[in-house]
Formats: C-alpha cells, sequence, structure tokens
C-alpha cells in the first residue's frame, strides 16, 4: 500500500478512517458531557438524588459492554467490518438525533421519569452499537494498513483519543446553556453521519471476505471457538493479564483522583481541570513517542517498558505533596500510558488471523472493562472505609489514604510489566497464525442483507 500514501496520515485509506474517528469521537465527548450536565442541572435541577441520576448515566453505559460486548464479536467476525461500521452509525446517528425531539417539548410535556428513561436508554443503544463498531473499526486497520505502520496509526489513534478528550467535554457545558441541549445533541448525531460518509469513501481491499463454512453456523461454538484460541495464544493471555493487573490499580486513579489533588496536593477544586489537561497533552506526547520507538523497539518490549516506566510515575505521583509536583508527574505518567495503549493494538493485529478479531477485541475490552469497574468498586470501599482517615509514618514514609491507594496502584503496574517482560520474552518474532476450518468454529461472512 504504497501508490496512496499522503504526509502524516500514511495513506488515504487510513486517513479517511482517522477523519471519521476524529469527528466520532469529539462528538461522542461532546454527548457524554452533554447528557451528564443535561441530567443534572436541567432534568434533576434543585433534587437531592441528582448526583445519583447523573451517574446513573455512567452505569447504563457500562452495561451492554459487559452484556453484549463479549458476543459481538462472534457477529463482527461474520460481518464486513466496513459495513458493519457503516450501519451502526447510521444507528447512533438515528438515537442521538431522535433524542433531540426532548427538550424540544414544552415544559412539563413529560414526567422526569419518562425523560430519563428516554436518556438511558439512547445512551444504552448508542453504547450498545458502540460495541459492534469499535471491534470492527480495529480490525479493518489490518486490512488497510501494512503492518510496519501499525503502530504508527495506533498511536495516532490514540493521540486523536486525547486531543477529543481536549476538546470535546469544554465544547458541551457552551452549547447547553448557550445554544441549548438541542444543539449540542444535533452535533453529536451529525458526527455519526459525517464518520459515515468519512468511511464509506475507504477502499477497503478486495478478496479479504473468506467462504463461508459448511453447516449452520452456532454463535455460541464461534464464541467458544474465540476463547479457545485466545487462551492458546501466550502473546494474547500475557498481554491481557498484565493489562489487567495494571488495571485493577490503575481504576482506584480515576475514581479518586479529584480527592487526593484536593486533599494531598491541597489544590482548589476549580484547578481540578488542569489535571486532565496535562494527562491529556501527555497521551499525545506518549502518543508520538509510541509511532517512533515502537517499531524500533519492537511490539512486546515497547509494552512492557512503557508499563514499567508508568508504574514507577505512578508511584512517584502517590508521592507528590503539591500542585506542580503533582501536575508534572501526572503529565509525565501520560506518555507511556499513552505509548503502552499505542501498541496492544498492533500486538493483537500481529498474532490474531483476520477471522478472529472480532472475538478477540471483545474479550479483551471487555475483560479490561471488568477488571476497571472492580477497581474502582474496591477503591472507593478501601478509601471509605478501611483506609478512611489513615495517616501515619512506616519506615520514615508518611502514608495517607489516597496515596497509599495510588502508590498500591503504581506497584501493581510494576508488577504487571515484570510478568509481560518475563512472558514476553522473544515474542517480536512473528507468532504463527493458527489456520482456520470448519471444525475451529470460522465465522460465515456477510451476506447482502445481514447487517
Amino acid at each position: 500500500m504504497t501508490d496512496d500514501r499522503v504526509p502524516v496520515l500514511i495513506n488515504r485509506r487510513f486517513a479517511r478512517l482517522w477523519v471519521g474517528q476524529a469527528i466520532s469521537l469529539v462528538g461522542d465527548y461532546v454527548f457524554e458531557t452533554t447528557v451528564v450536565l443535561w441530567i443534572a442541572v436541567v432534568i434533576a435541577k434543585g433534587e437531592a438524588w441528582a448526583p445519583a441520576a447523573a451517574g446513573a448515566a455512567f452505569v447504563v453505559a457500562i452495561v451492554p459492554i459487559v452484556l453484549i460486548g463479549p458476543i459481538a464479536g462472534v457477529f463482527v467476525d461474520r460481518w464486513d467490518f466496513k459495513r458493519t461500521m457503516l450501519v451502526n452509525d447510521l444507528v447512533r446517528a438515528a438515537v442521538a438525533g431522535a433524542l433531540v425531539a426532548v427538550p424540544l417539548l414544552p415544559d412539563g410535556a413529560l414526567p422526569v421519569a419518562a425523560q430519563l428513561t428516554i436518556v438511558y436508554a439512547a445512551v444504552f443503544l448508542v453504547s450498545a452499537s458502540s460495541q459492534f463498531f469499535t471491534p470492527a473499526r480495529f480490525a479493518i486497520l489490518g486490512d488497510v494498513m501494512d503492518p510496519a505502520d501499525r503502530a504508527r496509526a495506533s498511536s495516532i489513534g490514540q493521540g486523536t483519543g486525547a486531543i477529543a478528550s481536549i476538546i470535546g467535554p469544554p465544547l458541551a457545558a457552551p452549547l447547553l446553556f448557550t445554544a441549548g441541549v438541542e444543539w449540542a445533541l444535533a452535533i453529536n448525531a451529525a458526527s455519526f453521519l459525517l464518520s459515515f460518509v468519512a468511511i464509506r469513501s475507504v477502499q477497503v481491499p478486495e478478496g479479504l471476505t473468506r467462504p463461508a463454512p459448511a453447516g449452520r453456523s452456532n454463535a455460541w461454538r464461534e464464541f467458544v471457538g474465540g476463547l479457545q484460541f485466545f487462551g492458546r495464544s501466550r502473546v494474547l493471555v500475557t498481554v491481557a493479564i498484565a493489562a489487567m493487573i495494571t488495571l485493577f490499580g490503575a481504576g482506584s486513579i480515576n475514581a479518586l483522583d479529584v480527592f487526593f489533588v484536593t486533599t494531598n496536593l491541597g489544590v482548589d477544586p476549580k484547578l481540578y481541570g488542569l489535571f486532565g489537561t496535562g494527562f491529556g497533552v501527555g497521551s499525545i506526547v506518549g502518543a508520538i513517542v509510541a509511532g517512533l520507538i515502537a517499531n524500533r523497539l519492537g511490539l512486546t518490549r515497547t509494552y512492557w517498558v512503557t508499563m514499567l516506566v508508568a508504574g514507577v510515575l505512578t508511584v512517584g505521583y502517590a508521592r507528590a505533596t503539591n500542585f506542580g509536583g503533582g501536575l508534572l508527574l501526572l503529565t509525565l505518567a501520560a506518555v507511556p500510558i499513552a505509548a503502552l495503549n499505542s501498541v496492544v493494538g498492533p500486538i493483537i493485529l500481529r498474532v490474531t488471523p483476520r477471522e478472529y478479531l472480532g472475538r478477540v477485541i471483545s474479550a479483551f475490552q471487555t475483560a479490561v472493562k471488568l477488571c476497571t469497574m472492580l477497581s474502582i468498586g474496591i477503591a472507593g470501599w478501601l478509601a471509605s472505609s478501611v483506609l478512611r482517615g489513615l495517616d501515619t509514618t512506616v519506615g520514615g514514609v508518611h502514608l495517607r489514604t489516597y496515596d497509599t491507594i495510588f502508590a498500591v496502584a503504581g506497584l501493581l503496574t510494576v508488577g504487571g510489566a515484570i510478568f509481560a517482560m518475563v512472558m514476553l520474552r522473544g515474542a517480536d518474532a512473528p507468532e504463527p497464525a493458527a489456520p482456520s476450518t470448519v471444525d475451529d468454529v470460522s465465522p460465515a461472512p456477510l451476506q447482502p442483507d445481514a447487517v
């Protein structure tokens, strides 16, 4: 694929996918922030239960990841990747567009309970659709990218996500409070349509759809077959376990960082947003670094090295005691975190046959998401019960509630890196892909009206 290269974005096929991703990600962040603000300051304004109602939106968004995510990969493997992305862009555009009607109704036309039900249903449907879109988008990169360019493409995607996380949320509040909720929702719907147009223009190489296996396909057998393939791959199992060990601790930072910043670092809550900005900036730098070093250092070596550095910097962040030091260390920690995230995709693409990509990606994402949720729950419980009010000195080290939890998170990340280093030794040599047979429960291809 060297005949259609363009500056920076590797080739025209990837450039069009990237445009769709960039537009869709900004729309997603606008949508997520708008929904939370809409519930908190409009629908449930002044109600004691407003925080719980806003938080429930996040729970509703996670449910499809757990219930639909694992099996979605089976159907993604059956269907054409590009067509799956296009259909799900239209589904999400329709759902977000239909939601625009709610704030346009006269005041009191719908009871609060009905409004919340509609909003939660829309959040659920958008998240459910994403469980099909995301694996398909990931898998199609293997079709349009040369293997040598995949790490760079993944790093560009990571950087785009970081930029979208910086741009999207600040756009949502002004849109909601000046133009109105309906405009923020309409922009999200439009973002899916623009993504549809960009993806539709991508020319996928012909001849990639495999012939249908003989006999009747069975979703459960295909799902089990995907898990069996995953379990037989040393690289996939190691990368997943290392990621789960890391996220088992890292989830606590997502949940408790605001308390750490305001308590341990003594930062005014109004300045907390700067830490998110710092993390986003570090993520952009990390994505660039990954694109520069991954092919030279090796994908799996880059994975455990950046994980190790991230763990050490996380421990350093836990020991920070002031605004400047904390902001600097969090920004620095974001660099290796983004870099290791950038190489996960290329590693999976390198060791997974095309017909298993949907199932492997879905299984991986579900596992790490569940681990993150567990981490958040345990960290919240520890901070509010067992470790609440902790203030002691051990071996000359002053320990308090949040820095102790964060330090353990950093040490778990270091442990995950050491595990990956040992298990992935020599894994940068290509791992042979298992041949596909009917007995190996290979998926059927997309039929013209299957999606």
